[in-house]
């Protein structure tokens, strides 16, 4: 049976869609399509509920309580999930992700300019297509500092693209982990189209469910409360972390909770209302 979603559009400035899109995201949405001054959120439909309608209301109207601007409007309704994969097949374009790297879906050809490294990814549902600046910017960070034959750890991978750029980049070996089922299977099926699929392991679970071992690196796009919630076990497996998926107001709640679990800052970089952390 097709899986079904809830589509939550909200009537938004920039700013506010970036705030949104942060804190929905820790409460069950999954995915996210800015277009205009509209912002779609999509959750399960089974997760939805008039109550979480009530809650996102409430959200709205506190975020924009200091603004003098109108009340954003917001719609609700179902959508199954094939419709969400044809909305997605007319958005979805060649976009350079960095200075080098370009990221495509399989739908469109792209002939790559010289030493421009190319990411096949075909999203579904899964976050990570290089159209948001968490995205862009946590690439950037991977691609200044990933060294040769590296081993990186890709937390929370979405469609597999930081495992797949790694690789491309020149690490060793990369293992994507997502406790979502369609990311996992979305994770494999971009693996194998870029054809790093004897380089790449893509586990379903947590971080726990990672074999024991040390990685050269950890790659983490994902919200703000799992990664101050994993921040020791990241210090325990890796040498290097990079986080994105934070918001620039919170620079300095992560500092601080960097700091309490041992990691100094090594670079930061921001695009909007977005930043990016390199910790060692």
């Amino acid at each position: 049976m097709p899986k079904s979603f809830a589509e939550v559009s909200i009537n938004a400035d920039r700013v506010l869609m970036d705030q949104l899109i942060a804190i929905l995201s820790q409460i069950g949405f999954e995915g996210f399509w800015e277009e205009n001054t509209a912002l779609r959120c999509y959750i399960r439909s089974e997760r939805w509920s008039d109550a979480m309608l009530h809650e996102i209301d409430t959200i709205v109207r506190t975020l924009t309580r200091s603004s003098t601007s109108t009340l954003p409007r917001i719609s609700v309704r179902t959508i199954e999930e094939q419709n969400w994969n044809e909305e997605w097949e007319k958005t979805i374009t060649p976009i350079h992700a960095t200075d080098r790297i370009v990221i495509t879906p399989t739908w469109h050809s792209y002939s790559p300019s010289k030493g421009e490294i190319v990411l096949t990814i075909d999203p579904k549902m899964s976050f990570g297509t290089g159209y948001h600046e968490t995205t862009r910017l946590i690439l950037n960070l991977l691609q200044k500092h990933i060294k040769p034959d590296m081993d990186v750890l890709d937390l929370g991978t979405g469609t597999g693209v930081l495992a797949i750029a790694a690789i491309k980049l020149g690490a060793r070996t990369a293992v994507g982990v997502d406790n979502d089922k369609w990311s996992h299977e979305n994770a494999i099926e971009n693996v194998r189209q870029n054809g790093v699929e004897k380089q790449v392991t893509i586990i379903q679970g947590e971080l726990s469910d990672v074999p024991a071992g040390l990685f050269d690196m950890i790659v983490a796009n994902i919200q703000r409360n799992i990664i101050e919630r994993l921040l020791d076990e990241m210090r325990r497996r890796a040498r290097i972390v990079l986080l994105s998926g934070l918001l620039a107001a919170e620079r300095e709640d992560i500092i601080r909770a960097a700091g309490r679990s041992n990691f100094r800052l090594l670079d930061e970089i921001t695009e909007n209302e977005w930043i990016a952390f390199a910790l060692e």
